[in-house]
């Protein structure tokens, strides 16, 4: 017999084998087959990874977990119980919590009250502030997250908001936990703080579902991992003895020799060139150059000084020092469009925020930065507008090419893709890249990489901006390395290495 919203935590030995069991789950969406007979289970005290590509149907699994979607077929056990969890309220009486890469915090209220959010100790009827505090002190002790439970969350870095959001899972007693993507926005230390906290959970016994793209930190906190490709549960095994290259393989379906490949482009007469730099308080005496046809990658540990760079090069926010030189052009307080107009243009790091109209189509994104060009008297040329959307959709290999599909259901790799294609149709001649390939699938990595290559080939200058040092050494010409707002080296692509890279980025040496 099926329970709702109940589950006694027993099975036939009297000790549940597994925490949480999925067998032969689908689910469709018109027109989409999202998941076909998908298995999984994962056992208490573990920690179960889920990888597979953008659109591979991770988060429709989860989702149905989480009681938002319902399962045509399948049947669902926690605890060894079959179960029917209908609604997230039914997901969260059963002891499953979601943890979403999107954080669900109100930054005006302290650590103590957004622990307790939900459930909040009252006496008298009255909010019990002095309980809040104890019960935040002991879930934070537990976690050995060294938080104030009366600072502001708003006060708080993104990866202490999110050690917050998983206490305060963890206060409700789950009995499993799922992670969807939490360190898309977390540094090195702050990653590492996480997974000290998630290790701990692991070792009392929650079960622990965790996705993520970082095919590394997978290797290194996982013990087990199930593969998922075009809705399909393609591999379940023991991480241990797997390499990047296995996950890989198995996840996009072919041999991936290299994630970001390079590709020799001829590099030509200096496009951009900046001067002494700087902004109060924020960056001071960055100077630089990059060339057409020519990578130029920016490394540097989180709050170096990278993006705030590129937005005053986009003219988001103005210089108070130094020059900026367009070839042989001086460019003064630029704004943003000046800067589209001489041929700078900045994809950001936050495509969902700054890069994209969420409720527009594809075709109108496509056209955004160009929508002058296709209007006469006030009127936009739905035909030129279609012609040049759908010749960009070919171009970036936009999937599925459906010029009037509103662009928030695409695959993150292909909501970057049409980001990109935005900028392309202004044909510019610096394009900054701010963290290009943050939250895509290995697959849209490498094309997002393959499209880059074609645009150094054409004689364009890129900017790459990333955190990831496999990324910047692959794909870099020259790597300028920040250190709290200064470039502390100029590394050739002989020269960069992961050591040397680190070693300027921590401040230890400035070349």
């Amino acid at each position: 017999m099926k329970q709702e919203g109940r589950s006694d935590g027993s099975g036939a030995t009297g000790k549940p084998r597994y925490a949480i069991r999925m067998m032969g789950i689908a689910k469709s969406f018109p027109g989409v087959r999202a998941l076909a007979s998908v298995d999984l289970a994962v056992r208490p005290g573990e920690i179960h990874a889920v990888v597979g590509e953008n659109g591979a149907g991770k988060s429709t699994l989860v989702k149905i977990l989480a009681g938002v979607h319902t399962p045509d077929e399948g049947r669902i056990e926690i605890d060894d119980a079959e179960v029917t969890i209908s609604s997230p309220l039914i997901a969260q009486r059963f002891g499953i919590r979601m943890v979403y890469q999107e954080l669900n915090l109100v930054p005006d209220l302290t650590v103590a009250e957004n622990i307790t959010l939900g459930r909040m100790p009252q006496r008298r009827g009255l909010f019990d502030r002095a309980r809040a505090v104890d019960d935040s002190e002991r879930v934070l002790g537990d976690l050995n997250a060294k938080l104030d439970p009366n600072e502001l969350v708003g006060n708080l870095t993104v990866g202490q908001q999110q050690l917050v959001e998983i206490a305060k899972a963890y206060l409700a007693d789950p009995r499993i936990i799922v992670f969807d993507e939490p360190t898309s926005s977390l540094s090195e230390h702050e990653a590492a703080a996480l997974f000290a906290v998630i290790r701990t959970m692991r070792a009392r016994g929650i079960a622990i579902i965790y996705i993520s793209h970082r095919l590394r930190e997978v290797l290194d906190l996982a013990d087990t991992l199930t593969v998922i490709r075009d809705g399909r549960a393609i591999e379940t095994r023991a991480v241990e003895g797997m390499t990047p290259q296995d996950m890989i393989a198995a996840m996009v379906g072919r041999e991936l020799a290299d994630l970001f490949p390079k590709r020799g482009a001829p590099i030509g007469q200096i496009a951009l060139s900046v001067e002494g730099l700087g902004r109060r308080g924020v960056f001071s005496g960055v100077s630089f150059h990059v060339r057409r046809g020519e990578i130029v990658g920016f490394a540097g540990l989180v709050g170096a000084g990278r993006t705030e760079v590129a937005r005053v090069l986009f003219g988001l926010d103005h210089s108070d020092a130094g020059t900026i030189d367009l070839g042989d052009r001086r460019l003064v307080r630029l704004t943003p469009i000046q800067a589209r107009r001489a041929g700078i243009v900045y994809v950001p790091e936050d495509r969902k925020l700054h890069g994209l109209v969420p409720s527009m189509s594809v075709r109108s994104n496509l056209t955004l930065a160009i929508i002058g060009s296709l209007s006469r008297w006030g009127w936009i040329g739905a035909r030129r507008e279609r012609q040049t959307a759908t010749s960009l959709i070919r171009r970036l290999g936009v999937s599925p090419p459906l010029p009037d599909r509103n662009v928030s259901t695409l695959s993150g790799g292909n909501q970057q893709k049409v980001v990109i294609g935005k900028w392309l149709a202004t044909n510019p001649k610096v394009l900054l890249l701010d963290e290009p390939t943050r939250g895509v699938d290995v697959g849209a990595k490498a094309e997002i990489h393959q499209l880059i290559g074609d645009l150094v080939e054409q004689g364009i200058a890129v900017v790459l901006i990333s955190s990831e040092l496999a990324e910047i050494l692959a794909v870099s010409d020259r790597t300028y390395v920040f250190h709290e707002g200064r470039i502390t080296a100029e590394l050739s692509r002989q020269d960069a290495t992961e050591q040397t890279i680190m070693t300027a980025a921590t401040g230890e040496v400035a070349t």
